[in-house]
């Protein structure tokens, strides 16, 4: 779960703030939970809800399963390097374009749900999200260049 307060705040304390806060809520709700749908779903829902808190109470502006078994030491390496690197981009974004993304890519919410949560028109929402792919898109793209500058300037050595 604190993965999930990193995403929507990259400050380490302000997630881990966001994390107790959520959790608090959880015990607090622990006899609302239904048994409808999984717990983890639950509990994450209650995070992702107290990091939106903290985003109105401040006023500024997808899990993927990988089989390591059939992965071998470098390209575990590699991965965990990429999924460091994907994070800090993200990270990187405007706060509104952060939470957007994460919101829509990552939680699976719909426009019309995130402009609720954060009191914004649906429309701003897609656009947020829009210009957060845009930006997403171009660090990549610089990321990439680097990477084959570097490449190529090795292999010259």
């Amino acid at each position: 779960m604190y993965g999930v307060c990193l995403r929507y705040y990259p400050n380490a304390e302000v997630a881990r703030d966001i994390l107790q806060d959520g959790f608090i809520k959880v015990f607090e709700k622990i006899r609302s939970f239904r048994f409808e749908g999984s717990f983890e779903g639950w509990i994450r829902r209650i995070m992702v809800n107290t990091a939106l808190e903290y985003h109105r109470r401040k006023g500024d502006g997808r899990e993927v399963e990988i089989n390591e078994e059939s992965m071998d030491g470098q390209e575990l390496e590699t991965l965990d390097a990429d999924y460091q690197l994907l994070l800090s981009v993200v990270a990187s974004l405007p706060q509104q374009y952060r939470l957007v993304f994460n919101l829509y890519a990552i939680e699976g919410y719909s426009h019309a749900e995130i402009g609720t949560l954060l009191n914004i028109s649906e429309s701003t929402s897609k656009s947020n999200y829009s210009r957060a792919r845009t930006i997403l898109r171009e660090k990549v793209s610089q990321i990439e260049k680097l990477e084959d500058y570097a490449v190529l300037h090795a292999r010259t050595i």
